[in-house]
This record gives structure tokens, C-alpha cells and sequence, in this order.
């Protein structure tokens, strides 16, 4: 747990974590109060955790650089699925082939990026 939060939670793994905590601190500005959490391991998940801030805040969102599919998402919804179901929304590169390039090129085409984060949060 990095940050703590009422209107809703981050779960970020690897490069997007720093990049969550930006978006973080973009939707506070906008009046919302996100928690983030560092999910540095998929396997184990800390499912109590996850459990806990879905009761807290109602909404999670993943946030990866990887495919939304097969990955820290999709562990996510799994968990919840059995344990308490919330809205679960799904931050990633789409299905689809992967580009080539520097790191901050490629977290910039795929919105992963604070600002890019942020404003697909806003847009639901």
C-alpha cells in the first residue's frame, strides 16, 4: 500500500506504479481520492488486501504494461470474482500486437503514463 484512498483504487505492478501515483495525484486534483497499491507479485496475489480496499472504495482499476489480458488484471478480477465482486476497470495495452521502442516511448503510446492513466480513469 503506497497511498491510501476513498473514491477508488490503483493496483500497479512494475513501471506503472510510479506512473499510478501521478495519476494519483492528477485525480486529486479533480476532487478524487485514489488509493495505490504496488502489486509487485501476481503470484502470490495478496488477495486480503485486494479484498479489503474493493469493500473500501468500490472500485478498482489495474493499471500494467502488459496485455489487459493474462495479467495482473485479469488475476485481479479472479480474486474478486469469488470473494467480493466490484467493477474492475482494466488499464494495459489492448489485445493486440506489440510495438517496438524505448520504455517511455512505448508507456506514452499506450496511455500508461500519469497523465494517461488519469484521464482513462476520468473517462470510465
Amino acid at each position: 500500500m503506497l497511498r491510501d484512498g476513498e473514491d477508488l483504487t490503483i493496483v500497479a505492478c512494475g513501471l506503472t506504479v510510479a506512473a499510478s501515483l501521478k495519476a494519483a495525484d492528477i485525480l486529486k486534483e479533480k476532487g478524487l481520492s485514489a488509493a495505490v497499491i504496488d502489486m509487485h507479485t501476481v503470484k502470490p496475489l495478496d488477495t486480503e488486501l485486494l479484498e479489503k480496499y474493493a469493500r473500501k472504495t468500490g472500485r478498482i482499476v489495474t493499471a500494467e504494461e502488459h496485455n489487459i489480458i493474462g495479467g495482473l488484471g485479469s488475476a485481479v478480477c479472479e480474486s474478486l470474482s469469488g470473494s467480493f465482486p466490484t467493477q474492475v476497470q482494466r488499464i494495459g495495452m489492448e489485445d493486440q500486437f506489440g510495438q517496438s521502442g524505448k520504455a517511455e516511448e512505448l508507456l506514452s503510446l499506450y496511455g500508461l503514463t500519469g497523465e494517461g492513466i488519469a484521464d482513462k480513469i476520468l473517462k470510465g
